[in-house]
């Protein structure tokens, strides 16, 4: 399904559903090496597909909800698509970026849905996202009215449910203390959340 996030219009559907999320790769013809970032309604929905401990909660009690993702250790039962394989450089294995949408009517969507959402914005992989309903690409939304029921488009219905547009969710690895105690973040995508931000929030940006 596309619909009206924060930041963009998103193309997706039930995390937990591996054969929906199989679909939202091939129609962005997204190589599947690339995780989709997830999107919950709150913490209670986020915490029950990746682990919130492993986030300094003074982070996600400030940020959430909010244009932060947090890469966090993935629990059983998310598809493996959704789930980094780990680089060695970057992203750690076993880990999904997760955000909590303060958008109104993304949050609602999963809430209806009963789970966090794959997140992605809605172009096909390499094309630009999409902030207005004429801005979307014409061949992704001819490939989802193909799929018939599987599908839909889920348009804004007031000028507060229009997503802004912009930088994208700031993206964050939480990582163990140092050694005076303060949260450690790996900063794997700068976006709405500038780095002084979170330094000010009292974490240390690590490479």
């Amino acid at each position: 399904m596309i619909f009206p996030t924060e930041t963009f219009y998103g193309l997706g559907c039930l995390a937990a559903r591996a054969q929906a999320v199989a679909r939202i790769y091939q129609l962005k013809r997204r190589p599947v090496q690339r995780p989709l970032p997830l999107l919950a309604a709150d913490a209670d929905q986020a915490g029950a597909v990746v682990c919130l401990e492993a986030a300094p909660s003074h982070l996600t009690e400030r940020f959430w909800p909010g244009p932060l993702s947090l890469l966090l250790p993935a629990r059983p039962g998310l598809p493996a698509s959704l789930v980094s394989a780990g680089d060695g450089e970057g992203a750690t294995a076993g880990k999904a970026a997760l955000r909590v949408s303060p958008h109104p009517l993304a949050a609602r969507l999963a809430r209806l849905a009963g789970g966090a959402l794959t997140a992605s914005s809605a172009n096909l992989s390499g094309r630009a996202p999409a902030r207005r309903l004429e801005e979307l690409d014409r061949e992704l939304l001819a490939a989802l009215a193909a799929l018939g029921d599987l599908g839909g488009l889920l348009p804004a219905a007031s000028q507060a449910e229009q997503p802004r547009g912009g930088a994208p969710s700031t993206l964050v690895e939480p990582l163990p203390s140092g050694r005076d105690g303060r949260p450690r973040l790996r900063l794997l995508r700068a976006g709405a959340v500038n780095a002084q931000t979170l330094e000010q929030a009292g974490c240390v940006l690590v490479n």
